[in-house]
């Protein structure tokens, strides 16, 4: 990424409410933090090195759901194994439940919202931890 296109990002940034920009492409990695009213560049891990632990937010307004609505177990309990793209909760808005996908591989760590809580964009909902970490 060349510098001027940094320095592009870190004026939007500037412009928005958004505390952390990170992008991720082949061979890079940026992360750029808002502080007040400047925006300064924060040290990636090590390359190849996956968070400890990953949370999954709800992608958009709704009620969320550990399992189906007409069903008494959760779709995934704490502590299980998932995989990427594994359904590990729902959002309902009206009568239609989205699903809320596992984005790798991991442990189900903790369920962040509680059953039947109303979520917003953005809410953290289930903490995954890396595969190779034990609770």
């Amino acid at each position: 990424m060349r510098i001027e296109e940094v320095q592009q990002l870190s004026r939007w940034l500037e412009a928005t409410d958004i505390d952390l920009l990170e992008l991720q492409g082949p061979g890079e990695h940026l992360r750029l933090r808002r502080n007040g009213t400047r925006v300064e560049l924060v040290p990636s891990d090590t390359a190849g090195n996956e968070p400890e632990s990953k949370v999954v937010a709800a992608a958009s307004v709704g009620v969320f759901l550990h399992g189906h609505p007409l069903r008494a177990e959760p779709l995934v309990p704490p502590g299980a194994v998932v995989g990427a793209g594994q359904v590990v909760g729902l959002l309902r808005i009206g009568a239609l439940l989205l699903p809320v996908t596992a984005p790798q591989d991991g442990i189900l760590a903790a369920m962040l919202a509680e059953p039947g809580t109303i979520v917003g964009y953005g809410t953290p909902l289930v903490e995954l931890q890396s595969p190779g970490r034990q609770a």
